[in-house]
């Protein structure tokens, strides 16, 4: 082994060595964490996250929220190489369900592949051409701020429980509510009376 891949070799074993002990979620050097080919698996409480919370009704904030996240770097089109992170995540909120309106429990995940390009207006054209999400690169990137995002959007719209609690009311009756006769007078019955009266 050359002395140079000996050399290059510390010094991504040393980074990754220290990435494990000062991993900051909320502040991630993109470049760095790819090139290093750096790993992680984290957990956070779900009341870390406002717009989750606000999702799960205030509800769950105990709960947590794991996720894992792996750098690298791979070739472009034109052979340059760019940062890339696989980053999957899963939590549990709670909805509403919509047959009963109490809260059910939804497992909510995802799992998505992130190339990091060097502005937001090259960010913007190759997110539309690309199979996978194209994002700004920063040295100081919100991990959980993207992690949230992903698990909003991947919340279900209609949420039920496969079997509600309590029994669901399918229709309801208002008491102060006077049924109609089943039989509607014939008004031409109606007529010929009025004109016997006026006939007497």
């Amino acid at each position: 082994m050359s002395f140079l891949l000996a050399r290059e070799c510390m010094v991504r074993f040393s980074y990754t060595a220290r990435m494990k002990h000062a991993f900051d979620a909320r502040h991630l050097h993109i470049a760095a964490f790819a090139k290093s080919e750096g790993t992680h698996a984290g957990e956070e409480r779900l009341s870390h996250f406002e717009r989750l919370m606000e999702q799960s009704q205030g509800l769950g904030g105990e709960t947590l929220v794991t996720y894992s996240v792996q750098g690298s770097m791979q070739l472009d089109a034109a052979g340059a190489e760019e940062p890339w992170l696989h980053l999957q995540a899963q939590a549990t909120l709670s909805l509403v369900c919509q047959r009963c309106l109490g809260p059910v429990d939804e497992v909510v995940g995802f799992e998505r592949d992130f190339r990091f390009v060097a502005s937001e207006a090259l960010a913007e054209v190759e997110d539309e051409e690309s199979d996978e999400d194209v994002l700004v690169l920063s040295k100081s990137f919100d991990l959980l701020e993207l992690i949230e995002d992903e698990l909003l959007m991947a919340t279900p719209l209609v949420s039920k429980h496969e079997v509600c609690p309590t029994p669901v009311k399918l229709q309801a009756a208002d008491p102060e509510f006077a049924e109609l006769p089943q039989e509607k007078p014939n008004p031409f019955a109606v007529l010929q009376q009025l004109k016997k009266k006026d006939a007497g």
